[in-house]
């Protein structure tokens, strides 16, 4: 009975890493391609407000803001789409290197991340967008961590 709990304890994990990771790389193709619609225009006015102390970006700056959506979209989904192949197969075979690459890879990604919000003053970013990601993916790594 506790082998069974502690496998699909396993399991449920593992498939939270494989599905979210999805979500977040179908949200980095929207990002991508419709960055301009209702669920980043938050994204949009935090950004603008830092920058530029307004509800929305010039429109001198609105080409740029079109175009680096496109980089950052593409490659948070490039990021999601190879964490969800981790998570499928090296991960759920418990395979200590796959987590130890998610581990690695998150951990330079808040840093950077993190590091350049500060600079530039862009907290909304970190308390809430980097908050977030680092609570849906740190989650399976923790609960799933005894089993590697």
């Amino acid at each position: 009975m506790k082998t069974r709990f502690r496998q699909n304890s396993f399991l449920f994990w593992q498939q939270w890493l494989f599905y979210t990771s999805l979500l977040f790389a179908f949200f980095g193709i929207v990002f991508a391609f419709y960055g301009r619609n209702f669920l980043f225009l938050p994204y949009d006015k935090m950004l603008a407000r830092v920058f530029w102390n307004s509800d929305q970006f010039p429109s001198a700056a609105e080409p740029f803001r079109a175009f680096i959506y496109g980089p950052l979209g593409g490659t948070m989904a490039c990021c999601y789409v190879l964490l969800a192949f981790i998570a499928r197969y090296p991960f759920k075979n418990r395979q200590r290197w796959a987590r130890n690459a998610i581990v690695t890879a998150f951990s330079i990604w808040v840093i950077i991340d993190s590091s350049i919000c500060v600079y530039f003053g862009v907290y909304p970013q970190i308390y809430i967008i980097n908050t977030f990601s680092i609570i849906v993916k740190a989650l399976p790594i923790m609960c799933t961590w005894k089993y590697f």
